[in-house]
This record gives C-alpha cells, sequence and structure tokens, in this order.
C-alpha cells in the first residue's frame, strides 16, 4: 500500500512563528505513520525549507511545492497540514497560492480564512446572523484621533486591538482618557487597521468547533482567569492564565454557547480546527474573534479540549488529512 505523503506546514511571517513550531511538532508526531509518510516544511519570510531527520535543509521550489532531495528524487505531497498561526497560513494567502498550483490543504479555504483574520469583517458578516459583539470604532492608521468623541461613544474601559493580527498582540486595556493614543500605536504597530471595542464585563470562553466525521461539533467550552488584565499573549502561551474545562457555567448558558459557536462556524462555512472566544454577560455570548488555525502544542486549548471529549490527537489529525484528500 502506498501511504500518503503529508508535508506539515509551520512557521509562519509574524512572532506566531514560535508557537506555530510548537503546534507543527505535535502533529508531525501525532499523525498515524502507518498510512502516512510526514515531512516537515517550515515556511518563513526569507527561505521555505524541507527539514529531513538529521536537520538537512531542502529548498521549497515554489512552483509546485517540490523539494529536490540529495539523489535527485523530487518529494511531492498529497496534503499539506497547515498549522501557521497568523500570516501567511491563517489570512489566505497560502491558501490562494495552494489553490492556484492545485496543491490540496487542510482546514478552511481561502475566502473564510482571509474573513476571519478581519475581525471588524468577520463581526459585521456574523451580525447578520444573530451573533452580539461589542461597539466598537474602526480606524485606519493616518486617521484623525478623536478621544473625546471615541471615550463618549464606548465609555471607559475599551480596549484596542490590531484588526488583523494573531495570538492577542498589540492589544492594551484603556482605563483612562490619556492613555488611548499611546494604545493606538501599539496595535498600530502589529497592523495598519485597528479596533476600539467597549468593555464587556464577564467570562471570558475559548470555545473549539470542528468538522468531524461530517458532523460540526463543539469540542470544548473552556473559560479563561487571565492572571493580566485579559487574555494576552503572555496568558496565551506562557502560562499567565487560568483554563478551565469544561467552563463553570450552567447547562442553559452551556447550550446557548454551543449553538452560537455551531452557528458562526457553519454560517462560515468554515472547515477544519476553529477557536472562538467569547464573553458571556447575562447569560449571552459575544463574539470577540474566530480563530482558524488556533494554537495546537500540547499545552494549547484545543489538543485539552479534544482529550476532554475524548478524541485522540491521532484522530483529530487524521480527520483533517482525510476530509483534505477529497476536497
Amino acid at each position: 500500500m502506498n501511504k500518503t505523503n503529508v508535508a506539515v506546514v509551520m512557521g509562519g511571517y509574524s512572532d506566531e512563528y514560535k508557537v506555530s513550531l510548537k503546534s507543527g511538532q505535535l502533529i508531525f508526531d501525532s499523525l498515524d505513520r502507518d498510512i502516512y509518510d510526514v515531512y516537515k516544511i517550515v515556511i518563513l519570510k526569507d527561505e521555505w525549507y524541507f527539514l529531513d531527520e538529521n536537520e538537512n535543509k531542502y529548498e521549497i521550489n515554489k512552483g509546485d511545492f517540490s523539494v529536490k532531495l540529495s539523489d535527485e528524487r523530487t518529494l511531492k505531497f498529497d496534503v499539506c497540514f497547515n498549522i501557521i498561526h497568523g500570516t501567511p497560513g491563517e489570512n489566505g494567502i497560502l491558501q490562494a497560492y495552494w489553490d492556484a498550483i492545485g496543491q490540496k490543504y487542510t482546514g478552511c479555504d481561502f475566502y473564510q480564512s482571509a474573513l476571519t483574520f478581519n475581525k471588524k469583517d468577520t463581526l459585521a458578516v456574523l451580525s447578520k446572523y444573530g451573533i452580539p459583539s461589542a461597539k466598537s470604532v474602526y480606524l485606519r492608521k493616518g486617521e484623525e484621533i478623536n478621544v473625546d468623541e471615541i471615550v463618549e461613544n464606548l465609555k471607559l474601559p475599551v480596549f484596542v486591538k490590531p484588526n488583523q493580527s494573531g495570538s492577542s498582540l498589540g492589544i492594551s486595556k484603556v482605563k483612562e482618557k490619556s492613555e488611548l493614543i499611546a494604545a493606538t500605536e501599539i496595535a498600530f504597530k502589529e497592523d495598519d487597521e485597528i479596533l476600539i471595542e467597549s468593555f464587556l464585563d464577564g467570562m471570558e470562553v475559548s470555545v473549539g468547533v470542528i468538522d468531524y466525521k461530517g458532523e460540526t461539533i463543539v469540542l470544548g467550552i473552556t473559560e479563561i482567569v487571565p492572571q493580566n488584565e485579559f487574555f494576552d499573549y503572555e496568558a496565551k502561551y506562557e502560562g499567565a492564565s487560568e483554563e478551565i474545562t469544561p467552563a463553570r457555567i450552567d447547562d442553559e448558558t452551556r447550550i446557548r454557547v454551543e449553538e452560537i459557536a455551531k452557528r458562526a462556524y457553519n454560517s462560515l462555512g468554515m472547515s477544519g480546527f476553529s477557536r472562538s472566544e467569547f464573553i458571556l454577560m447575562n447569560g449571552t455570548p459575544y463574539m470577540l474573534e474566530m480563530n482558524t488555525n488556533p494554537g495546537f502544542s500540547p499545552a494549547s486549548i484545543l489538543p485539552q479540549q479534544a482529550k476532554i471529549y475524548g478524541i485522540s490527537i491521532k484522530d483529530l489529525c487524521g480527520n483533517e488529512v482525510e476530509k483534505a484528500l477529497k476536497k
């Protein structure tokens, strides 16, 4: 039996590449070697390469995403397992390239990836499906910032965040009017577009949703208890938060969160892994964002949820590959 060649594609162009390398390693280790030949592909700004078992690098031919090996054989991949967080793997760039060359890949398509990476547009689309979110002001770099008007409209505190960025990079919680301009400057370092959002005072939950064996399922609802002011990069990736799965919510609220998380996933025509963040206020889930390539290191939320749900990492990853083969 010929095994399927799977390239686990990790890295990326943003500061999230370190997290992606850990996520990629877990997927690389977990895929069933009885069915798949698995290869590590690293994509960075200045180089794309295949990394063999001896840590030797072989350049990727971007014309067809193949690799010329030292024995002159050409290595091609049946499926690329995309686990790049941030650009270019989570904003549609890589998917559009793979579509253009006819390369199969896991996860959602170009459009869904590009849309969900844009927080403003995602929330605008989902509002049409009855999914609430915080009040917000959208700004482009170079536009005049009327601090008094923003504070009057949204009230303090507010969150200032890049419109297109992952891993909570560039986010600030602003409690004083005098802090607002400095917070926008931090966010503009990550993106040319930013959102200023009203503060939602409630429990933050992270909801894993996937399509598994033909069905959209909620893997779990994780309660986030950050040691910091909010669920920032340090809280997400450096242990500065308590993550409680399942979340400490009543059945009625749980059912409502599950229903809205599934509705968001299906309304956007999603596929593959996703993790959506909500704030629960008076039993109503307000959406913050949807991540289409969430962290998948052993400490990440989605693998923890899968374990509690009873799906092994091996089966979770194998399911993604098999779906991609049928595309």
